[in-house]
C-alpha cells in the first residue's frame, strides 16, 4: 500500500504548486488590469526619501491624497533601500514580495495547527490571494503580511529560543499594533507564575521582544532625534491623522460605533466597548496559551488588537487567513461540523468584498448609512467578534469537561 501511495503524495505537491502559480498570475494580471496605485509604497518611498533629505519627517503630505507619515521612526529608516529603484521596478519587486510573503504567512499559519504540509500551504496560497485583505494589502503596497510574519515566526519557534521576541519586537518598532502580542504574553506569564506553574517562558520572550523593540527604537532616535522626540511626545496620541473615523475601511469597533451612532467621535462609547472587548479578547487568548492551544490564542489575540485598535483598515485585516486556516483544521475528524460551517462562513465575509458594496466616497456618506449597510459595513468586526466566541465556549467546554 505504501509503495502505491508514495507516488500518488509526490505528484500532489507539484500539483497544488502549478495551481498556486497560476492563481497568483491570474492575480497579478487582475492588479495590473486594475490600475492599482500602490499608493501607500509611493507614501513609504517619500519617507525614505525625506529622511535621506534630513527633511521633517511628519510634516510630509505626500502623493495625490496628501497623505502623512503615520509609522513609527524606525519605520522610516527601513523604507530607505526604497529611494534606490525607481517606480516601476518598486511596484513590481513590491508585488512579488507580498505573494511570498503570503505563501511564507499560510506556512506559518499551518504550522501553528500542525498541518504544515508542502500541498496544503500552495492550495491554502492559491485561494489566500484573492481574499479582499490580501488584494487591498497588494494593492496599496502595504507591509501588514511583512508584520504577520515577523509576530508568526516569533510565536511558532521552540520555547526558549534565542531569538524569541524579536519578531514581535521588530513589528512594534515598524507599526504600534503588534505590541499587543507582548502584552498577551506578560499577561500569559504573570497567571501562570501566579497559579505557581512556569510562567518564566512567557516572561522571557516578553523580555527578548522588549529589548528588540527598544534598540530599534533607539536606533531611530539616534538617527532621527527629532523626528523620534516628535512621534513619542505627540503623533503617536493623534489617531484623527490616519484617516477619517467613520471610513467604511475602517473595520474597528471605532468604526462600526462612528458609522452606527452616525457621528465622527464616538468618544466613551467606543473608550467603554474597547476596554471590554479587550480584556474578554485578551483573557480568551491567555486562556487558550495556558491551555495549550497556542493557535486559538494567536488568531485571539490578532482579532483583538484589530477590533480595539482606534483604526483598523480593511487590509489589515489578514489574519483572516489564519483564522479561516484554524476553524477549517480544528474539526477535521467530524465529516461536517459547526467549524468547517464557520470556516467557510468566514471565507465568504474576507473574499465578498461585501464592504465596498455600501455608499462610500467623499461626503462622509458613511454617516447616512441605513441598517442593512451597516450590516455589511461590520462583516469584519462581526466576523473577528464570532470567533472570539466560538473559541471561548470551546475553552469552557474543555474546561468544564476536565
Amino acid at each position: 500500500m505504501t509503495v502505491i501511495a508514495l507516488p500518488r503524495v509526490r505528484r500532489r505537491a507539484p500539483v497544488a504548486l502549478g495551481a498556486c502559480l497560476l492563481s497568483f498570475a491570474a492575480f497579478w494580471w487582475a492588479q495590473r488590469a486594475a490600475h492599482v496605485s500602490m499608493i501607500d509604497l509611493m507614501v513609504y518611498r517619500a519617507e525614505g526619501e525625506t529622511v535621506r533629505a534630513g527633511g521633517d519627517l511628519y510634516a510630509l503630505r505626500t502623493t495625490e491624497a496628501h497623505l502623512p507619515t503615520t509609522y513609527p521612526p524606525f519605520a522610516a529608516l527601513l523604507f530607505t533601500p526604497l529611494t534606490l529603484l525607481d517606480t516601476s521596478t518598486m511596484r513590481t519587486l513590491a508585488t512579488a514580495g507580498n505573494l511570498a510573503l503570503l505563501v511564507v504567512f499560510v506556512a506559518l499559519s499551518l504550522r501553528l495547527v500542525d498541518h504544515a504540509r508542502v500541498e496544503g500551504v500552495w492550495w491554502a496560497s492559491a485561494a489566500a490571494v484573492w481574499c479582499e485583505p490580501v488584494w487591498t494589502t497588494v494593492r496599496y503596497g502595504q507591509i501588514n503580511l511583512l508584520l504577520g510574519v515577523l509576530v508568526l515566526w516569533d510565536l511558532t519557534r521552540r520555547p526558549g529560543h534565542r531569538w524569541a521576541g524579536v519578531g514581535i519586537g521588530l513589528a512594534a518598532a515598524i507599526k504600534l499594533t503588534p505590541a499587543l502580542f507582548a502584552v498577551f504574553l506578560l499577561v500569559t506569564g504573570v497567571v501562570a507564575y501566579a497559579r505557581r506553574g512556569p510562567g518564566g517562558p512567557w516572561l522571557r520572550h516578553v523580555r527578548g521582544s522588549a529589548v528588540a523593540f527598544a534598540g530599534a527604537t533607539l536606533l531611530a532616535a539616534c538617527a532621527l532625534p527629532y523626528d523620534s522626540w516628535r512621534f513619542w511626545s505627540r503623533m503617536v496620541f493623534e489617531t484623527g491623522r490616519v484617516g477619517l473615523v467613520e471610513d467604511t475601511a475602517n473595520q474597528s469597533l471605532r468604526g462600526v460605533l462612528a458609522r452606527l451612532l452616525h457621528t465622527t467621535q464616538p468618544g466613551l462609547w467606543w473608550v467603554a466597548t474597547a476596554a471590554v472587548a479587550g480584556s474578554l479578547g485578551l483573557g480568551v487568548a491567555v486562556a487558550a496559551e495556558l491551555r495549550g492551544r497556542r493557535a486559538w490564542a494567536v488568531a485571539a489575540c490578532a482579532v483583538t488588537a484589530l477590533l480595539i485598535s482606534p483604526v483598523s483598515w480593511s487590509h489589515h485585516w489578514v489574519w483572516c487567513v489564519p483564522m479561516v486556516l484554524i476553524l477549517g483544521t480544528r474539526g477535521r475528524a467530524a465529516a461536517v461540523g459547526a467549524a468547517q460551517v464557520t470556516a467557510a462562513g468566514t471565507s465568504l465575509v474576507f473574499c465578498s468584498y461585501a464592504l465596498w458594496w455600501v455608499p462610500h466616497g467623499p461626503g462622509r456618506l458613511e454617516l447616512r448609512q441605513t441598517g442593512a449597510q451597516l450590516t455589511l459595513s461590520a462583516l469584519y468586526e462581526g466576523a473577528g467578534l464570532v470567533f472570539l466566541t466560538l473559541i471561548g465556549v470551546r475553552l469552557w467546554r474543555t474546561y468544564r469537561t476536565v
